[in-house]
């Protein structure tokens, strides 16, 4: 399966698609400071995330704020129709 991730900002043109390939019944751990190709992701800029399978998928994405020194979890889950 291919997993495909759009970045989306509030002052500029989307970028993407970052492409990942996914086995099925698999998992797939990967932080946005590793994406690269079509180029690194902003750092200290908010964004919005679009996900595209080929395949039906559960996302579970988690955010670590680690800006300030009281750090913050958050997490949800997503699952597609």
């Amino acid at each position: 399966m291919n997993l495909r991730i759009t970045l989306y900002f509030a002052d500029r043109e989307p970028v993407g698609p970052y492409c990942m390939p996914v086995l099925a019944r698999r998992t797939l751990h990967l932080r946005f400071n590793d994406l690269s190709d079509p180029e690194p992701v902003p750092r200290d800029t908010d964004f919005a995330v679009v996900l595209e399978a080929d395949a039906p998928v559960v996302v579970q994405h988690t955010r670590l704020d680690s800006r300030h020194q009281n750090i913050s979890l958050l997490s949800t889950i997503a699952f597609s129709e």
